[in-house]
């Protein structure tokens, strides 16, 4: 399955950038994390529920960041293990100046899934995948507000 995006978030490229490096801000942005635990400077323990179609998961596994280049990009590897199957990503994240001290996040990857996941259908899993971007970009902005109020 394909991962790809853009969005435009009100906030300076490094200010973007320390939210992505930050467990702590991930867990309350990204749906779905309800543990992330950094191991090392670029590895991360991270423990998730999801809940795709009529199937729910809790997924345990680990993210790794490789290629950073600070504040400009770098690729995310997830491997994620559940009852109802696996999901391997690599996914690359590019962050852009844009206007107004505005910063552009692109990705850019694929995920592979197994087990259960894999047969419930693409068009499942890719609209569970939109509606989960849409709600961490919701909540991105929502955090970048709470900083500048």
């Amino acid at each position: 399955m394909q991962l790809n995006g853009e969005h435009v978030l009100k906030a300076p490229r490094k200010v973007v950038w320390d939210m992505l490096m930050d467990p702590d801000q991930l867990v309350k942005i990204t749906p779905g994390i309800s543990e992330l635990n950094k191991i090392d400077k670029t590895n991360y323990e991270a423990i998730s529920e999801i809940k795709i179609g009529p199937v729910k998961g809790r997924f345990t596994g680990a993210v790794e960041l490789k290629d950073m280049i600070e504040p400009e990009q770098f690729t995310m590897v997830v491997s994620q293990n559940s009852k109802i199957g696996n999901v391997k990503a690599n996914v690359d994240i590019h962050l852009d100046k844009v206007g107004n001290g505005q910063t552009r996040l692109t990705f850019d990857g694929k995920a592979q899934m197994s087990g259960l996941l894999a047969r419930t259908g693409s068009r499942v899993v890719s609209g569970v995948a939109n509606s989960l971007t849409k709600q961490f970009f919701d909540s991105f902005e929502k955090e970048i507000e709470l900083m500048n109020s």
